[in-house]
């Protein structure tokens, strides 16, 4: 991977990031017409700017500032007193676009990435000098906690500003052919991050080959990734991209936390949103993105309180936005390679070997996707082999026929999902029914679709194709053996429990990888979500004996909270009472 600037690789000059002669930008008309507009740019009353400005301090910025910058870590929510700032969206190939103008007395700046210090995705340009209150992040968190009111509506903008930023922005920007498999992963790794971006095709798209022409890139070198500052990436991974786009947080070494979550899908993010609306310091560390691989089911049905159903990200981005009002910290991508439990306080290693301590640690981390033992799978997993079922590969196999081997509910959640895109579903199971590993609701759904086959007693014996997967082998009831064509293989089979990081701890495994707690443990009287070590839970789905479910992942992750509460009490003062 290497990097260079939009125009300035190969001995072409690198353009402004951004133009202070904002009145020739274009404005975005459509905005103001969007149906949730107010609640995007609300204003506050004057008894509403007095109580918000309490938080923060006072600033004054002149004409021709930047309050912040598309690329840079924003910092925190400007409350308008006085002056103009205009809003502008861009990319790094210098596209802008005016989003909106602040220009009255208790208007407000950010978006929601700013109560976790995350780079801004627009340039605040002030046209007329300004004078502010700057809400930081830890003083936009307690001012959200504290004061309900004016609180829930600037919360309520700022979610709304982000969608409105993915939904018009154009923010990262991905040139590459359709399908490319490194491609796919990055798109992912943005969506479910919440940032926005645009593809454009290289071998189509007129901007696209223009770009190509400067850049005169190598087969390799794709997807080319411009970020908004203009900087080009030369098929970059997960974290390379995320650095460009400024994503890694920073941790104080000097902090200790009163406890650390090793995993951000639902046990994890419910323990931090549990955890610092006691009053505990919490860190969270994720590698990928917020939900776990909860998150990347297409629709949860089956979750208390939402009885049409929720996306596993909505379900993931609300928890992860709450644990983030009321003081969590949250590393992602952030990936932990090790835990120290020979010392107090215990010490976590990140995979760039920053430590971050913590009085005590929540294994939260789930586990990992299982692979069939299949010939060719290996080779075409960046071509035609998928773990999950998102928008992005729906598109992919619109109109195509689709395999997709399991019969637990998170197969049938994207069975029942892709089978809205693609031209037929073929669904693998090597059991006789899916009764025995299926929720009735969705085995009815299932059974009404008519564009969906279920194989029983079939498994997959060998994947075949050039560029990509053009053809699958399988042996079905009675040892017949055949096979299907099909550039689109999904697989749900389950997974392996995501422990490989705990060696250096010792933290007592059973048979299978996962981790024992409570009586599993010892016959003393342990707390029943704790380790063998001093300190360290463990939640969710990498528990030993855990109800593989989100609803019971969420439950132990209030859970385990009370428990981490009585075992610091005695070095703590007594908590407050909690609902």
């Amino acid at each position: 991977m290497s990097k260079d600037s939009a125009l300035g690789a190969r001995g072409v000059s690198r353009p402004a990031a951004s133009t202070c002669e904002s009145s020739a930008i274009e404005e975005d008309a459509s905005v103001r017409e969007h149906p949730r507009y107010q609640q995007m740019f609300p204003v506050l009353t004057d008894e509403e700017v007095a109580r918000v400005c309490r938080f923060g301090n006072p600033c004054h910025y002149v004409k021709g500032d930047f309050l912040y910058r598309a690329g840079s870590i924003c910092p925190g929510v400007f409350i308008i007193l006085s002056g103009k700032v205009r809003i502008v969206i861009r990319d790094g190939l210098s596209q802008q676009r005016i989003l909106h103008t602040y220009t009255m007395r208790g208007e407000f700046t950010s978006d929601i990435t700013q109560l976790s210090s995350k780079p801004a995705v627009v340039d605040a340009h002030v046209i007329e000098d300004v004078e502010a209150v700057l809400l930081r992040p830890d003083e936009l968190s307690a001012m959200i906690v504290n004061e309900a009111g004016p609180g829930d509506k600037i919360m309520r903008a700022l979610i709304l500003r982000r969608v409105l930023a993915i939904e018009r922005g154009r923010g990262v920007v991905f040139v590459a052919a359709p399908g490319n498999a490194r491609l796919l992963e990055l798109q992912n790794f943005l969506r479910r991050n919440a940032f926005p971006n645009l593809t454009l095709d290289a071998e189509e798209d007129a901007e696209a080959i223009a770009l190509l022409q400067r850049l005169t890139p190598q087969p390799d070198d794709f997807p080319l990734v411009v970020c908004p500052d203009g900087t080009v990436l030369r098929n970059p991974d997960v974290g390379q991209l995320a650095s460009c786009l400024g994503l890694i947080p920073d941790f104080n070494p000097a902090h200790v936390y009163d406890v650390a979550i090793i995993g951000a899908g639902p046990g994890g993010l419910a323990a931090a949103v549990y955890a610092s609306s006691d009053g505990l310091s919490a860190a969270v560390f994720d590698c990928r993105a917020p939900g776990g691989q909860a998150g990347t089911s297409a629709r949860i049905e089956n979750y208390l309180g939402f009885p049409t159903g929720i996306t596993g990200q909505d379900l993931a981005s609300r928890a992860f936005i709450q644990a983030q009002k009321f003081g969590a910290h949250i590393g992602i991508p952030c990936e932990v390679k090790a835990l120290y439990c020979d010392r107090h306080p215990l010490a976590v290693e990140l995979a760039d070997h920053r430590r971050i301590s913590a009085r005590t640690v929540v294994i939260a981390s789930g586990a990992e996707y299982r692979r069939p033992v299949v010939d060719g799978l290996e080779r075409f997993e960046r071509c035609g082999v998928y773990y999950w079922a998102t928008p992005i590969e729906a598109r992919l196999c619109r109109n195509e026929p689709v395999l997709l081997l399991g019969g637990g509910n998170s197969a049938g959640q994207a069975a029942v999902f892709l089978a809205s895109h693609a031209e037929h579903v073929h669904m693998f199971i090597r059991g006789s029914r899916l009764a025995d590993s299926m929720s009735r609701y969705l085995i009815e759904r299932i059974g009404s679709l008519e564009n969906l086959t279920l194989h029983t007693g079939t498994e997959l014996t060998a994947l075949e194709g050039g560029v990509r997967l053009e053809r699958v082998h399988y042996r079905g009831a009675g040892g017949i053996e055949g096979s299907m064509t099909t550039h689109h293989l999904f697989v749900f089979i389950g997974a392996l429990p995501n422990t490989d990081w705990l060696r250096r701890c010792g933290v007592v495994l059973d048979g299978n990888g996962f981790v024992l707690t409570g009586a599993d443990v010892s016959e003393a009287s342990l707390l029943p979500l704790q380790t063998s070590v001093d300190g360290v839970f463990a939640i969710g789905d990498v528990r030993s004996g855990s109800t593989k479910r989100v609803a019971s992942a969420v439950g132990e992750g209030a859970a385990v909270v009370a428990q981490i509460h009585q075992f610091l009490s005695p070095v703590r003062p007594a908590q407050r009472e909690r609902t």
